[in-house]
Parts: C-alpha cells; structure tokens; sequence
C-alpha cells in the first residue's frame, strides 16, 4: 500500500520561514548558492524567491546584495495600525463564527502556553499560532490572507515584544480574555480585548527598541 507524500516546500516558503523563525534576521545577507545548500534545491527556484520576496518588500539591496529588510519607527507604527483593524476584524468575527471546537483549541493553547513562560522564543511561535487560529476562526478567507501578509511583515522586527519582563505572564492574561469573550460570542469585547492586546504589545516593543544603542 502506497501512502500519498507530502508536497515538498517550494523555495519560497522555506526562506519565508526560515525569516519568520529568526534563522535569519534583519540585516542578514542571503546568497543563492548558500541558500540552496541549506535547501537542497537548485539556484533558480532560490532565484526566482528571492525575486519574490524582494518584490514584497521583505527583502531589500545592499549594493548588489539581498538582505532582510528591517522596519523602521514609521514602518512600525503603520504595520501596527494595519494590524490592529485586522486583528480587531478577525476577532469580531471569530466570536460569531468559531465553532465550539475552535473556541475549545483557543482554550487549550492559552493553557499549555503557560508552559512556555521564561522562553520569549518557543512563546512567540506560540503567541503566532495563537493568533493564526483567531484568524481561522474569522471564517474569512480574504481578512486571513490580508493577516498573513502583515504577519510576514512582522518578521522582519529584530525584537519581539515577549523578550521584556513580566510580558508573557501579561501577554497570556490578555490571550485568555479574547478567548473568553470569543467564548461568550461576544463579538465586541472579542475586538476591545484584542485591541489591547495589540496596544500593549506595541507600546512594549518601542520600549524595547528605545533601549537598544542607536
């Protein structure tokens, strides 16, 4: 008996997510032949990503190098304001569309998060997969695109907001009142809750970023 294979990762997503897992960060140069070593793909299918992305702004020229972009204070700020309405939207819609076993998954990741406190990285994959199923939960699949494409954009933050003290405590406090009010089909207090969550978030990181040497 035959078992049907997994499609293999094009080009594309790999580097995309090897950006968004912090194998490479802002700043970081990539080469093609580098890159399809660690792949174990050609250099044209690594050519026509890094076309790709560049075009998406997720990489940009350093001379005749490609490195991965960086955001600076305005950039930020705008992805946050783009983020925050989309987030709010997703959330709005999720508290009336999510299916009890949805809302039961959202339950579940709130709690087994706490696992993760003292780790800002495994709590940032978690924070993303979290806000990936509110996503899917909106039951939209043009907001969950729109989503997926500022949340590329988020990778390319040298920081995550989770590293500061005391934040993921916070942070899961505020994860655990969106799923509360999703629960209760609560459609405004779902897009208040997650505002604020956004908010703190934000505020948090420029804080970081303001301590970083200049």
């Amino acid at each position: 008996m035959t078992h049907p294979r997994t499609p293999a990762k094009d080009a594309y997503t790999l580097i995309l997510e090897a950006i968004d897992q912090g194998v490479y960060r802002p700043g970081d140069r990539l080469v093609e032949s580098e890159l399809a070593d660690r792949f174990g793909v050609s250099r044209t299918p690594i050519r026509e990503a890094l076309q790709r992305l560049e075009t998406q702004s997720l990489l940009a020229r350093d001379g005749r190098s490609l490195i991965v972009a960086s955001l600076d204070h305005n950039q930020m700020a705008e992805l946050y304001v783009v983020r925050t309405e989309l987030e709010g939207l997703a959330a709005r819609l999720a508290a009336r569309h999510a299916t009890d076993e949805e809302v039961q998954v959202l339950r579940d990741m709130v709690t087994e998060d706490r696992a993760l406190l003292g780790d800002p990285g495994a709590l940032a994959r978690a924070n993303r997969r979290f806000h990936r199923m509110i996503h899917l939960a909106s039951h939209n699949r043009y907001l969950v695109q729109q989503l997926d494409l500022v949340h590329r954009s988020m990778a390319l933050m040298a920081t995550t907001s989770l590293a500061a003290e005391g934040r993921g405590e916070v942070a899961l406090a505020e994860h655990q009142a969106i799923v509360d009010a999703v629960g209760r089909r609560d459609g405004a207090a779902a897009d208040k809750a997650l505002r604020e969550h956004i908010s703190v978030a934000f505020v948090t990181r420029l804080k970081l970023d303001s301590r970083q040497p200049g």
